[in-house]
């Protein structure tokens, strides 16, 4: 079992590392328009926590001698929904979605129903769905319950961060 472990960790991380690609991608091009970065250390941070985060997991697992049975299959299910709701994120924002705070210039906010109805739909249809899931898939039941908090900590920091490099979009559309 302690392959399939280290297999479902190694494309957890083939995935995240393909998102941070596109990210760099996007960045390198908002950068070149002018776009500032807000945030940068807790950005660093963050990602830190991610890969600490699968890290946890996978050492957990191993050390459970997890098997693969509902549990994990709820936890795999839910990984990849959040991973489809990456996908459909990155979509939607398109050459704006980086994974650090970029505003260009002439920042638009997406108007997308998604971005209506779910605040921080990457943050909370995504990016915790992902971490829940992954713990569930390695029964990584301590990493949930220590690492999620600490991850939140990060996370709210970094939604403020975001929401006030984005004021002065949200006032312009009233």
């Amino acid at each position: 079992m302690e392959f399939v472990l280290v297999l479902f960790f190694v494309i957890g991380l083939a995935i995240r590392l393909s998102s941070v690609l596109i990210s760099r991608r996007h960045e390198a091009v908002l950068r070149r328009g002018g776009a500032v970065e807000h945030g940068a250390l807790n950005t660093k941070l963050l990602a830190l926590a991610h890969g600490l985060f699968y890290l946890a997991c996978l050492g957990e697992g191993i050390a459970r001698h997890a098997q693969f049975d509902k549990v994990s299959l709820a936890g795999l299910i839910i990984y990849a929904g959040a991973i489809g709701m990456l996908v459909w994120i990155v979509q939607l924002l398109g050459p704006l979605w980086t994974v650090k705070i970029m505003i260009a210039r002439k920042h638009v906010l997406n108007r997308h129903w998604l971005f209506r109805k779910v605040r921080h739909p990457n943050y909370f249809l995504n990016i915790l769905p992902e971490l829940v899931g992954f713990a569930l898939l390695f029964h990584a039941y301590l990493t949930l319950v220590v690492g999620l908090p600490i991850y939140l900590v990060f996370l709210v920091i970094r939604i403020r961060q975001e929401e006030a490099a984005m004021q002065h979009l949200f006032s312009a559309e009233t």
